[in-house]
């Protein structure tokens, strides 16, 4: 590696370990790199270039994800969606843990955020556990590593960036996380029933009769269609996935105002206002992630990273082994957007010297990263989840440990095993836009 590339990456990675804030990170880099390194570019290049990355049409789509999350916690949209999940497994052994981990799917499939899941459902979910029960450490772990099944079941942030970068098909791309995401969730319930199925100190619920069934499905039908109109709009060509996010808004409003009624008008301001500090830091981000790929271009370093990586590495079985750790141990560093517009520039052009697919390749980026937010030192949601428990990093680590075994083997079945993922956005007729089938494996 040159030194002028080596002492950026210290550089950058420096005042990310000294809690500098990535955005600030990724800006006094970029301006250290252009003016140092390469002093014969104009800095209106610069300026230019974070304008223009905000500028983006596909960013759109996120920021109404985000307020569509938030409309929901501040509502009473996740406690009806916990009911009926809890209806539904509540009765079997470790049965609230699992409604718990299907809520954080239900959750992710509206709100395509990992933090937003944590802050609206481990609030919520952790003490009621508790309450029950429920090992403190199996509680913590659940609700620290469940809710990245908001970035792993579409709608995701992480994809929506992935797909900016590289111009793959969004819907495609969506179509990848169901299958991960639903099998997650089932070997997280398996795990629950195995480890809980004799522990007699747990309350557990009755077996509903079939009233309570349509009484509690009755109550949280108007939530549940939350996802249904998402999905079967944004699929069936109804609408773009933008539209998709603009519709969840306005559907989320009129539910929580005008039906549930737990919503008041002058809780809309407050709502909106904290949605647009959350997509401002967002947009912040990835203008700072922007000006710092444009110094990598200019100096051609993901073609030289290529380079050295395709003159070591021959086979795309170890090629994905090694990008899986890569992105792993990355994920432990680094928040999933800032990682996404960073790395995947770098990593995407190699992907055609291997004959991997470009989509199947974002997906096992999104379930890497995602896999960080529960992973020290820089594990968000570990923090998240600690504060609410009153429990340090070193407990939440080891709490977390189970279900973080639970992913990585869902992950390496599907880098594997890319059929897998593959065939939905195939049977849709999304899978042309990712490019070829993928390795012989």
């Amino acid at each position: 590696m040159e030194t002028s590339a080596l002492i950026v990456l210290l550089m950058l990675l420096g005042m990310m370990a000294a809690y500098v804030p990535v955005f600030m990170a990724l800006f006094f880099t970029s301006i250290f790199s252009f003016l140092i390194f390469s002093p014969e570019t104009p800095v209106l290049l610069l300026t230019q270039t974070l304008f223009r990355s905000m500028d983006n049409f596909a960013l759109v789509v996120v920021l109404f994800f985000i307020l569509c999350g938030n409309i929901m916690t501040a509502g009473t949209i996740v406690d009806k969606l916990v009911k009926v999940t809890n209806m539904l497994v509540s009765w079997l052994p470790g049965g609230l843990g699992m409604a718990g981990c299907l809520a954080c799917g239900l959750f992710g499939a509206i709100s395509g955020s990992t933090v937003a899941t944590v802050v609206a459902l481990g609030g919520f979910m952790i003490p009621a556990l508790l309450s029950k029960g429920y090992p403190e450490k199996y509680t913590i772990g659940l609700m620290t590593a469940a809710p990245n099944l908001g970035i792993i079941i579409p709608p995701s942030i992480s994809m929506i960036l992935y797909c900016m970068i590289t111009n793959v098909s969004l819907q495609g791309l969506f179509l990848t996380g169901f299958v991960p995401g639903i099998l997650i969730m089932l070997f997280t319930c398996i795990y629950t029933y195995v480890l809980l199925r004799n522990n007699t100190t747990i309350d557990r619920a009755p077996i509903p009769d079939f009233k309570e069934v349509i009484a509690t499905l009755k109550d949280g039908i108007w939530s549940l269609m939350l996802p249904v109109i998402i999905f079967a709009g944004t699929f069936s060509g109804v609408f773009t996935a933008n539209e998709a996010a603009v519709v969840a808004c306005i559907y989320a409003f009129i539910i929580e105002i005008f039906i549930h009624k737990s919503m008041k008008l002058s809780t809309v301001k407050k709502v909106t206002v904290s949605s647009a500090v959350t997509s401002a830091t967002l947009l912040i981000i990835v203008a700072g992630a922007t000006c710092f790929g444009r110094y990598l271009t200019f100096e051609n370093v993901p073609g030289k990273i290529a380079e050295a990586v395709v003159s070591n590495i021959h086979s795309p079985v170890m090629f994905l082994m090694v990008m899986n750790i890569l992105l792993l141990i990355v994920g432990m560093f680094m928040d999933v957007i800032s990682a996404t517009l960073i790395i995947g520039p770098v990593i995407v052009p190699m992907l055609s010297t291997f004959g991997i697919d470009v989509m199947h390749f974002g997906l096992l980026m999104t379930v890497n990263l995602a896999i960080g937010y529960c992973t020290p030192p820089v594990g968000v949601s570990m923090y998240i989840t600690g504060a609410m428990a009153n429990k340090d990093i070193v407990f939440v680590t080891k709490a977390v440990m189970p279900f973080i075994i639970i992913q990585i083997a869902v992950l390496f079945m599907m880098t594997y095993m890319p059929d897998v993922v593959l065939w939905l956005p195939k049977l849709m007729g999304f899978w042309e836009a990712g490019g070829t089938s993928g390795p012989a494996l």
